[in-house]
């Protein structure tokens, strides 16, 4: 597994490249604000070649950090765990008590993924997909299985101390 170390500002240009072809582009829309998730702290994993392998990305406010994106290239090889666990070590070095993420009600990966390590549902916003469609028309109707793509859930997960 590649080793992974805190974003640099020279990471920024590969980290936008990644982000287009992994996500479409490196804006995310969170509670209708648009943030670029290429210019916020985080953790990367470089394969032997430079290539990225893994990624997360995070946002602080006073209470909590929160996950923006999360990709490992080569699912279920326990690199999504290790970046996970690097933002949460991250977030109580930095007094924060919780640690954030939010997915779509299609991702049954990602909801089963986060439960996994220790998140909890928190919120659900019923339409938030729906809301960000009519700013977008591009986003999809019909998401991963077929689901519509309609609802943006939370889940949290509490630090502690040590």
């Amino acid at each position: 597994m590649p080793p992974t170390r805190a974003i640099e500002a020279s990471d920024h240009g590969p980290i936008r490249a990644f982000l287009d072809r992994r996500w479409g582009g490196p804006i995310v829309m969170l509670d209708g604000r648009a943030i670029d998730a290429a210019a916020l702290p985080g953790f990367i994993a470089l394969a032997a070649d430079g290539a990225i392998a893994g990624l997360v990305t995070l946002l602080d406010d006073p209470m909590q950090s929160e996950i923006v994106t999360l990709d490992a290239v080569q699912p279920q090889a326990g690199l999504g765990t290790r970046l996970v666990e690097c933002a949460a070590d991250r977030a109580r070095a930095l007094g924060l008590g919780r640690l954030l993420t939010r997915t779509t009600n299609d991702n049954l990966d990602a909801l089963r993924f986060y439960q996994r390590r220790g998140f909890r549902l928190h919120r659900l916003a019923a339409g938030a997909i729906d809301l960000e469609r009519e700013a977008n028309p591009a986003i999809a109707l019909l998401g991963r299985h077929g689901i519509p793509l309609r609802d943006e859930l939370s889940l949290v997960r509490v630090l502690s101390a040590g």
